[in-house]
């Protein structure tokens, strides 16, 4: 195959460049150009031809009401957390992008959901960039995947992958990973921007033309977010990332972005010698094994995606000097300034010569303000020194005024709440629910000071 002429366009201006510069000659940027493949000529245009065919399906323009649309199929891979953040399974067609740490299992992941689909009867292909086909066969037998009949390709050259998929035919193919994947036509080394972009189209293309799922691995940079032009993002359809620290024994999976499902909806699972195995009741996870109510501890509902969980919120306040310290791990920073200033205007509990550090229990990251209640009880009773009632949980979003505002599906929360045993809630007051909750003792709130002094009561 005949390389293709290639120039350098700048990612600021536009300006082009017939061989890499440091410096954009345009408009003076640096580090900006990147490899492109020039133009075919006049009135030619490289995406015009097969190469990026059935992106699209070309259609006559028609009303909306008058196209036929039908819930896309689904196929379980195996792993129920994982098809869970999938929105339900695998979709035909459809393309991932799976992302994290060095480490964090992602390998591990697919290498598992692709044995058991071949398990169940459909024909798989592993295209490993980064190991050879001895390693792979290494990791399986250590993770318990005896005489496993997946299909291997140590490939890193684009078009052999694309011709060895299109003559298999498989219903699922792992690249692990496109950071390691070069085309011919680039000149420029595996992992640049260029070659990133150009493969990803490439797979993506022929993912929708053949109907064959394909989930790309990516790597992250050293700020967490997936290497490559952002462009990759937009091109697939689900974008899923690993998080939780090495060390740790849970890993949870988020769903960024999900043509087919929620976004934000998590996994969670346990890395154990045999394999990542998904954890089913990831509440205990997030909620610590006290003998007794110990001062400082409130346990509230967060959701993440479309699961409810409990999350135990720790909050110590002790006495500091003349700057004290303000410290939030797994929330933000500049809302627990905010909580404290209105726990102090409208409810009397002055922290001002005080370091507050407050904690969400198990690595997991809340984002919602509906933790908002939560850290305040957990910080008032750290402060006075008295443990909140055993079977105690809150939520709620407080706002600079004092209200208590309420957070979205509650009633989903109180639920999930009774289900593993609690029986006292405090709540802001839309969120009480009409028909009581079996076990559950419900106290609806409207302000800061309403729930300070039912809490008191309590003690």
């Amino acid at each position: 195959m005949a390389k293709e002429k290639t120039t350098f366009t700048c990612t600021e201006c536009g300006g082009t460049s017939p061989r890499w510069l440091g410096k954009c000659p345009a408009c003076g940027a640096w580090n900006t150009l990147i490899e492109q493949v020039a133009d075919a000529g006049p009135g030619k245009n490289r995406y015009s031809g097969s190469q990026f065919a059935g992106l699209a399906q070309a259609q006559a323009v028609m009303p909306l009401s008058a196209i036929e649309a039908s819930d896309v199929e689904r196929t379980p891979s195996g792993i129920d957390e994982l098809d869970r953040v999938l929105g339900g399974g695998i979709v035909e067609g459809g393309v991932v992008l799976i992302g994290g740490d060095p480490g964090i299992g992602k390998s591990t992941l697919l290498l598992q959901a692709l044995d058991a689909l071949q398990r169940a009867g459909l024909p798989t292909l592993y295209v490993t960039g980064e190991e050879s086909g001895a390693q792979v066969a290494l990791r399986s037998r250590r993770l318990g995947l005896d005489h496993s009949q997946v299909n291997v390709l140590a490939e890193i050259q684009l078009e052999k992958i694309l011709a060895t998929i299109e003559s298999m035919q498989p219903a699922v193919a792992v690249i692990d990973s496109i950071q390691t994947v070069y085309s011919d036509q680039l000149t420029s080394a595996p992992g640049s921007v260029a070659q990133v972009r150009e493969c990803a189209a490439h797979l993506t293309r022929c993912a929708k033309s053949s109907g064959v799922a394909i989930v790309l691995v990516g790597h992250v940079t050293k700020e967490g977010a997936l290497a490559g032009p952002r462009v990759l993002e937009h091109m697939v359809d689900t974008v899923l990332y690993f998080e939780g620290d090495t060390h740790s024994q849970f890993r949870l999976v988020r769903a960024i972005k999900n043509r087919f499902g929620a976004v934000n909806e998590i996994g969670v699972f346990a890395m154990t010698e045999k394999g990542l195995k998904g954890v089913s009741n990831p509440s205990a996870i997030f909620l610590s094994q006290h003998s007794e109510p110990v001062p400082g501890s409130c346990v509230m509902v967060t959701l993440e995606g479309t699961r409810p969980l409990l999350v135990e919120i720790q909050a110590l306040v002790d006495s500091g000097g003349p700057s004290p310290r303000r410290l939030s791990v797994g929330l933000d920073k500049d809302r627990l300034a905010m909580l404290l200033a209105v726990l102090h205007r409208h409810a009397g509990v002055a922290c001002m010569d005080q370091d507050v550090f407050v904690n969400a229990v198990g690595g997991v990251r809340i984002s919602e303000p509906a933790a908002d209640l939560a850290v305040m009880l957990a910080i008032t009773s750290s402060l006075r020194g008295k443990a909140l009632p055993r079977g105690f949980l809150a939520f709620g979003e407080v706002g600079l005024a004092g209200e208590v505002r309420p957070a979205p599906r509650g009633q989903e929360r109180l639920k999930e709440a009774a289900k593993l045993g609690f029986s006292v809630a405090v709540v802001p007051k839309a969120n009480a629910p009409k028909k009581p909750i079996e076990g559950l003792t419900i106290h609806a709130v409207e302000r800061v000071e309403e729930a300070m002094n039912v809490v008191r009561e309590m003690g």
